[in-house]
């Protein structure tokens, strides 16, 4: 995901949207370091591996994940 300042995205508006475009990456735009907008690729939607990929080695788990279980959810 790349990030650009608002300022920024107007000096080079048709680089950035090339570049959403071509590299089918996500473009957040700031305003005072603060993120406001998001500009994504239009088309078929990510994979499982594509929208999960940050996470790799990140995240693990010591359940069995198809263990039945009796916990309730709360009603919202």
């Amino acid at each position: 995901m790349m990030t650009v300042s608002k300022d920024a995205l107007v000096e080079h508006f048709e680089e950035y949207l090339r570049t959403v475009q071509d590299k089918r990456e996500e473009l957040v735009i700031t305003d005072g370091g603060v993120p406001v907008f998001k500009i994504v690729p239009f088309g078929s939607p990510l994979t499982a591996e594509e929208a999960f990929r940050g996470f790799r080695g990140k995240l693990s788990h010591t359940e069995s994940l198809t263990a039945p279980t009796d916990d309730e959810w709360p009603e919202l």
